[in-house]
C-alpha cells in the first residue's frame, strides 16, 4: 500500500509538465482579487533532495529539471518553474526539488488556503515539517484524498484548484479519478480539477482520459512523450496532464511552449506532443 515513493522521481519530465501546468494555472487564478482553495489529493512530501537518497538511485531530474537548468534560454513559461526551483536551492546546483505543495505555495497569496493530502506517514511528517511555516494557510491530513475531497466541496469562496495525481499503482486509480471527478462536479460545477496521469504501453490510462472527456465540463487534455514506447512493453515514456474548466487562454498559451519543451526533453526521435480540447 505504501510502496509507491515520489521522491525516486523527483523532477523527472513528468514533474516538469505537470508543474508547468500547474504554475500557470495558478498564475492565471491570480488574475482576479478573489480568494481561492487548492487541494491536492496526493501531495506527497513536498520537497525533495536529489544529491542523495532515493532520487540518485536512476537520476531521472537530469533527463527532467536538469534539462531546463541546462539551457541557455528558456520561454517564460519554462522559465517560471525553473525559477522556482532555484529558489529553493541555496546553491547554483540544483539540490532540492519541491512538489505540487510547495509550488502551489509559492504562488498563493495571504487570503488563499492550501489543503494537503498524503497516506504515506513517513511523507505526510516530511510534509508537515516543510509546511511549517506557513501555519494556518496550510492544513495538511493523513488520510485518502478521494474521500477527502468530498468534505471540501463546494468551498466558501466558490474558487478552487483541485490537483489529482496518484501513483497508478492501483489499476482501480483510474476508474477512481473519473468518480472523482464526476462527483466533484455535481458538487462544484465550475471547479478546475487538473489530473496527471501515465503515458503507458497499457489502455487504462486513455480510457480515463475518454471517460473524462465525456463528463459534460470543458476540458484540455496535454501529453508529453519524451520517447518511443520502449521494446519490452514496460516503462512509462511520457504523461499527461487533463484539465476540467481549464482557463480559456490554455490552448494558444500551451501551443507556444510545448514545442520547446519537447526538444529540450527528447530522449529519441519518439517525441512530441499532443493537444485536444473543448472550450465552449
Amino acid at each position: 500500500m505504501f510502496s509507491y515513493r515520489h521522491a525516486f522521481h523527483a523532477g523527472n519530465h513528468a514533474d516538469v509538465l505537470k508543474h508547468i501546468v500547474l504554475l500557470q494555472v495558478l498564475d492565471y487564478f491570480n488574475q482576479k482579487d478573489k480568494p481561492y482553495l487548492v487541494i491536492d489529493t496526493h501531495a506527497g512530501a513536498g520537497l525533495y533532495a536529489l544529491d542523495q537518497g532515493y532520487a540518485q538511485q536512476n537520476a531521472e531530474y537530469r533527463d527532467g529539471i536538469g534539462r531546463l537548468a541546462a539551457a541557455s534560454r528558456l520561454s517564460p513559461a519554462l522559465d517560471a518553474l525553473l525559477a522556482l526551483v532555484r529558489a529553493c536551492n541555496d546553491t547554483p546546483e540544483l539540490r532540492v526539488y519541491p512538489g505540487s505543495p510547495v509550488i502551489a505555495l509559492h504562488r498563493l497569496r495571504d487570503s488563499d488556503k492550501l489543503r494537503l493530502f498524503e497516506m504515506h506517514p513517513t511523507d505526510t511528517d516530511i510534509l508537515r515539517q516543510n509546511m511549517a511555516a506557513a501555519g494556518r494557510q496550510v492544513k495538511v491530513e493523513t488520510s485518502d484524498g478521494f474521500a477527502g475531497l468530498r468534505a471540501l466541496l463546494p468551498p466558501p469562496t466558490r474558487r478552487a484548484l483541485v490537483l489529482i495525481d496518484p501513483p497508478y499503482e492501483n489499476k482501480d486509480d483510474y476508474q477512481t479519478v473519473t468518480r472523482a471527478l464526476k462527483d466533484g462536479l455535481t458538487r462544484f460545477a465550475t471547479g478546475t480539477f487538473a489530473v496527471w496521469y501515465p503515458l503507458l504501453q497499457r489502455q487504462e490510462p486513455l480510457r480515463m482520459v475518454d471517460s473524462l472527456k465525456r463528463l459534460g465540463s470543458d476540458w484540455l487534455d496535454v501529453r508529453l512523450q519524451v520517447s518511443r514506447p520502449a521494446a519490452s512493453g514496460f516503462g512509462m515514456f511520457g504523461s499527461g496532464m487533463f484539465i476540467v474548466n481549464p482557463p480559456w487562454t490554455f490552448p494558444a498559451l500551451l501551443k507556444g511552449f510545448m514545442p520547446e519543451l519537447v526538444g529540450l526533453l527528447a530522449q529519441d526521435d519518439g517525441a512530441g506532443y499532443h493537444l485536444d480540447f473543448s472550450i465552449a
